[in-house]
């Protein structure tokens, strides 16, 4: 258990001092060679819990410390260990042996003497001042809901009836859902199969089947074929709302890793474009669609520029622009952390170049879906109606309906979808040019 501490304590480490989780992980798993396989893993379980958590452990420790440690591996390692000790199923007297252990194999300069009497000193004492710690914490939004001030007051304002259920849907485990693509197998067909293969999943709106529990995608009947794929039930609205038809000529900006663009061309046989601004992030996409068998033209180039762009105007186009990424937190779970409330202004205004860019190569009566996976009205709807102001030939087009007929189990509002149990929070608004 000690290695899959200090991985996790490593990447926790990483993240809070400003680096992403999907770098800082594999680096804190090769920072530990002589780990196995489970406990690799276990370090990635116990840095998503720790990370998810880090409002409130941050707090409980602030509490059993008499003054700041100086040493940051210390400090993420009690971490880890007071979200095992609060959240994890293991046995508290090896956590805490665990993480005195753990000290030995941090490297210098640590006075180890010291360093494990500390750990071990703190654990014990958060153990036996639980119960007291826990109400402290109550009083404490951060504690309570383990995230920054200033999103718990932006959702407050923002969503005065939802806020609580938001904050309560970011820290759950994300559902694990799949995309079928019907055009190779019905709907009742992949059940049966799923059934086959004794795993569990509850069939959703049009395309979307909710598994029970996560499989590893090697093992999800179909999926290396292109039967199906690995897609938030949120975001498979994207596709069905753009309305594509047949020899359509269609972009898809920012099109990385590519699940809405498969999507897309599963609907429909389309000329699909794919731009995105990251050449590494674009061979993801080409890989997704090598796996479902499918073809579109991939560009590296910048959406809010001209420099990609042939002059073909485009019937419909798919913007799912970059954001705060707020309604993913639960598959991101240091992005609560990493992100600042000025970051929120400056997406934002990333977004007012990106769109009127695009809306420039749409041909008159094509239709743009403005996506962003953000839940922040700066980000959403004040962003359509700033855009409506300025552009006479633009109007937003109700997505209600769709919503209704087909996606009736969605919780939305205005076009926002709040997260909850069966999907992230995705912001959608779809606008035509006459």
């Amino acid at each position: 258990m000690y290695l899959s501490q200090l991985i996790a304590a490593d990447a926790v480490n990483q993240v809070l001092s400003g680096r992403n989780l999907t770098l800082a992980l594999p680096e804190a798993q090769v920072r530990f060679p002589q780990a196995t396989p489970q406990q690799r893993g276990g370090g990635a379980d116990l840095s998503y819990g720790t990370l998810r958590f880090y409002g409130e452990i941050e707090v409980y420790l602030r509490q059993l410390l008499e003054k700041p440690l100086t040493d940051r591996r210390i400090h993420t390692l009690l971490l880890v260990a007071i979200y095992q000790l609060m959240h994890d199923k293991a046995d508290a007297f090896t956590v805490v042996n665990q993480a005195v252990h753990a000290v030995n194999q941090l490297k210098r300069p640590v006075p180890k003497a010291w360093a494990k009497g500390l750990v071990n000193g703190v654990l014990r004492n958060f153990l036996r001042q639980k119960a007291r710690l826990t109400v402290f914490a109550d009083t404490n939004e951060v504690a309570r809901y383990s995230y920054p001030q200033w999103w718990i007051n932006k959702l407050k304002l923002q969503y005065p009836a939802h806020w609580q259920q938001m904050l309560v849907a970011g820290n759950q485990h994300p559902p694990m859902t799949l995309r079928v693509n019907q055009k190779k197998i019905t709907m009742p067909d992949y059940l049966n199969l799923l059934q086959d293969q004794a795993i569990e999943g509850v069939h959703l709106g049009e395309h979307a089947v909710m598994l029970a529990k996560p499989v590893a995608v090697e093992k999800i009947p179909g999926f290396k074929d292109g039967v199906v794929s690995v897609q938030d039930y949120g975001a498979q609205l994207a596709a069905p709302l753009l309305d594509v038809q047949a020899e359509m000529r269609v972009l898809d900006a920012c099109c990385a890793p590519g699940g809405k663009a498969g999507h897309l061309l599963e609907l429909a046989n389309v000329h699909l474009t794919g731009l995105d601004s990251d050449e590494v992030r674009l061979a993801r996409v080409q890989s997704n669609l090598t796996r479902l068998q499918l073809q579109a033209n991939l560009l590296v180039g910048d959406a809010a520029t001209d420099e990609w762009f042939d002059g073909r105007l485009f019937d419909r186009i798919l913007a799912d622009v970059p954001c705060t990424a707020s309604g993913i937190v639960r598959r991101h779970v240091d992005i609560k952390w990493l992100r600042r409330e000025g970051d929120v202004s400056a997406f934002a205004l990333q977004q007012r170049k990106i769109l009127p860019s695009l809306w420039q190569k749409l041909a008159k009566g094509g239709k743009l879906l403005y996506v962003t996976c953000s839940v922040f009205h700066e980000e959403n709807q004040e962003q359509i109606n700033q855009f409506l102001n300025n552009h006479v030939d633009a109007r937003q087009l109700p997505i209600e309906s769709v919503l209704s007929q087909q996606y009736n189990n969605m919780i939305y509002m205005n076009g926002q979808l709040i997260p909850n149990n069966l999907h992230d929070g995705f912001f959608y608004a779809l606008l035509q040019k006459h």
